[in-house]
């Protein structure tokens, strides 16, 4: 009689239809499509593939960088000559270098500022489809737990950090820039003060949200992935010893379908990394370069010119430090949650 009642389950279960579902890593922008070299064989080919394109477009961007700098070194100089005059006139030399130098770096800073918000806006909504994707494949591998528990801490994060760098930092480096400015045409402690509180609000902002995504996905990952575990290993006994006859038969095929979905989960998520760096490496190359260029530019100018212009071109420096690590950190957090979800139940 319970075999029989087994069997008529059974074939109810099997009576129903059944669709299957493709897993397939979202499009990317349009911007970054000619960086990838379609489905990628490996993660280091797909890599270095993305680099060498990068690479090969950031020539016209370095000689920009460059031109810059000298007219940064130029107008300086200039100015150090025009200093050697005793008199009223210096303070006025003083306060026409900063207005020069700033005129000279505002335009740039600004058009990097801008490409560097955009850049963590299209991470930030490139994350958005890319995590539901690797949510449904790691939950069909079985890890229903862990694909929660991930979803739920890198959609809070990534809003919460996108919200953040958007409405709170961007603002800050605007106003680091001005006091920046201030400081060094009037040369006042308090301008000098507030200087260094927003560029401590900048830096700890950034590290604050990282260390607290990195601490919950460490700790959800461990115990959601013993959970999971434990429960696939109490389905497949289950589903073996249930099932007479052909229970062993049908366990062993539902682990080589596991083993499917999770090499389906690990090409999405590979091929998602590699649109996440395609999206980054640009702008990274564009901004770390004027960052090393400035800060170049900054220890130069300590040779022949005064504090005060030196520390104002390490400020603007300072800045595209604090640009460069807004967008890395937007990256490296998806970068992180796609690591997370190919690890799976550990």
């Amino acid at each position: 009689m319970k075999k029989l009642l087994l069997c008529l389950v059974l074939f109810c279960t099997l009576s129903f239809p059944a669709s299957a579902t493709t897993i397939e890593a979202p499009e990317p922008p349009k911007k970054v499509d000619s960086m990838l070299s379609g489905e990628p064989e490996n993660f280091s080919d797909g890599l270095q593939y993305v680099i060498g394109v990068a690479l090969e477009k950031f020539a016209p961007n370095l000689a920009e960088c460059v031109r810059i700098c000298l007219s940064l070194l130029a107008t300086i100089l200039i100015l150090s000559l025009l200093k050697t005059y005793q008199g009223k006139s210096k303070a006025l030399v003083d306060l026409g270098g900063v207005i020069a130098v700033g005129c000279l770096l505002l335009e740039n800073t600004h058009s990097l500022v801008r490409l560097g918000t955009e850049t963590v806006t299209e991470l930030s909504e490139y994350g958005k489809l890319l995590i539901p994707v690797m949510t449904t494949a790691l939950a069909a591998q079985g890890g229903s737990a862990s694909a929660a528990a991930l979803y739920a801490a890198t959609a809070f994060f990534n809003s919460l950090l996108t919200g953040v760098i958007t409405h709170i930092l961007v603002p800050g480096i605007y106003i680091y820039l001005a006091l920046s400015v201030m400081n060094a045409a009037i040369g006042d402690a308090l301008m000098k003060k507030l200087r260094d509180f927003i560029k401590w609000i900048l830096s700890w902002g950034l590290k604050i949200i990282l260390y607290a995504f990195t601490g919950y996905m460490t700790i959800t990952g461990v115990v959601s992935g013993t959970t999971d575990q434990m429960a696939l290993k109490a389905a497949k006994a289950a589903f073996g010893g249930m099932i007479p006859v052909v229970g062993g038969i049908l366990s062993d095929a539902s682990e080589t379908i596991l083993v499917s979905v999770a090499v389906m989960k690990n090409s999405v998520g590979i091929y998602g990394m590699l649109v996440l760096i395609a999206i980054l490496i640009g702008p990274l190359l564009k901004i770390g370069t004027q960052y090393l260029t400035l800060k170049l530019t900054a220890a130069v100018c300590g040779i022949f010119s005064d504090k005060a212009m030196t520390e104002l071109v390490d400020d603007f420096s300072t800045a595209m430090g604090f640009l460069l690590a807004m967008t890395g950190t937007t990256c490296v957090l998806l970068l992180i949650s796609v690591v997370c979800f190919l690890r799976g139940m550990g």
